[in-house]
């Protein structure tokens, strides 16, 4: 190999890349038109998508089984006519997103952290997302006016020490604001960590370029969270999106989500762990029980199905493969893990507690004076 040769494209061919497969995806409603779909599923899925954005990048698409009405990539994308089947309890604003939010694009819910929302546009639009209502109705993108009460917010209480960038998917945003916004939070001195919550290497791997790794580096720590919940998601692409951002010295976390029809087997859910950590270097982190969002009961599981799947993962995977499972509580009671217990009993300062071989043992607490 000549030793002038570029290890990685220029950025302008790094960023032609990713934006070319935004345009070749569906981007609208009218694209659902192109895809294999039987006129009656088209039908369906324009009704559906009637209440919640459609946007699919090409290089996600391209995961999909169309022979498969079940495909699970499918699943999370296309819209289903289950959706308009709204069910009595579901809510508009599942986790108090707004009941929480002093200033505009701004959540502050936990003491130490704050939700920061610099755009409300996706990469992605996944079907079962609980803040599809807001996603929809406000579709608002980045500008540095709109986010300044939230920076002043932040800057006006010293005991915030982590903001995390959600939305929308702040990694959809061009290089030159993604700089602009750790600049500014960065400025912040009690800050110490940025976490991004972010789709983008699952839907659009293309997006991950030396340009969007230099806007994120500085003094603060950077945690990814990224959002896997098929092994299927798990790509050539995606592995040299994950060890970019790892070779750049970002901490890596995965959140998935429990779904019916999509990774509700022990067989699908240890096969999506163990490669996220083994092959891509990331943490799984959490595996969200399904939020109350309207139109979603199809996709929900039973709590206790949950629990007996953690179970099982615990049993079958090394600690550092297993995520905690939780529910986002309604009204903003924050994440609260409801994974198995193996507490059996106690009596004192003996406990009784069930091995991951199913037997129950004593323990005796043995402390000093």
């Amino acid at each position: 190999m000549p030793s002038d040769t570029k290890l990685h494209p220029a950025p302008a061919a790094a960023d032609a890349a990713w934006q070319a497969d935004v345009r070749a995806g569906v981007r609208h409603v009218r694209d659902l038109a192109s895809l294999p779909l039987s006129s009656a599923e088209r039908a369906a899925a324009q009704a559906a998508a009637a209440n919640h954005k459609v946007r699919v990048p090409k290089a996600y698409l391209d995961l999909i089984d169309w022979n498969d009405p079940a495909d699970p990539i499918r699943a999370q994308v296309i819209p289903s006519p289950d959706e308009l089947m709204e069910q009595d309890g579901e809510l508009d604003d599942p986790i108090a997103d707004h009941e929480f939010s002093p200033v505009p694009r701004l959540t502050h819910r936990h003491a130490d952290r704050v939700l920061l929302f610099p755009t409300y546009q996706c990469a992605v639009y996944c079907r079962f997302c609980f803040r599809k209502e807001s996603l929809t109705a406000i579709g608002r993108g980045y500008t540095r006016e709109a986010l300044e009460p939230a920076l002043a917010y932040i800057s006006d209480h010293p005991e915030i020490r982590e903001v995390i960038l959600t939305g929308g998917d702040p990694l959809s945003l061009p290089d030159k604001a993604l700089a602009e916004i750790f600049a500014r939070i960065e400025a912040i001195p009690h800050v110490r960590l940025l976490r991004i919550h972010t789709r983008v290497p699952v839907a659009l791997p293309s997006r991950i370029t030396p340009g969007l790794v230099a806007a994120l580096q500085g003094r603060l720590m950077v945690t990814i969270v990224t959002h896997f919940n098929h092994a299927r998601e798990i790509t050539p692409a995606t592995e040299t999106a994950c060890r970019t951002m790892r070779h750049a010295g970002f901490v890596l976390l995965n959140q998935s989500v429990l779904l019916k029809g999509v990774n509700d087997t022990i067989e699908v859910l240890e096969e999506l762990c163990r490669e996220l950590m083994y092959r891509l270097g990331v943490k799984p982190y959490y595996l969200h029980h399904g939020d109350l969002a309207r139109g979603m009961a199809h996709r929900r599981t039973m709590i206790a199905q949950g629990q007996a799947l953690a179970a099982a993962l615990r049993a079958r995977l090394s600690g550092i493969c297993n995520p905690v499972y939780v529910l986002d509580l309604p009204e903003g009671g924050g994440k609260v893990p409801i994974g198995p217990c193996y507490v059996e009993g106690r009596d004192g300062e003996s406990w009784r507690l069930r091995g991951l071989d199913g037997e129950v043992r004593g323990y005796t607490e043995v402390v000093g004076e």
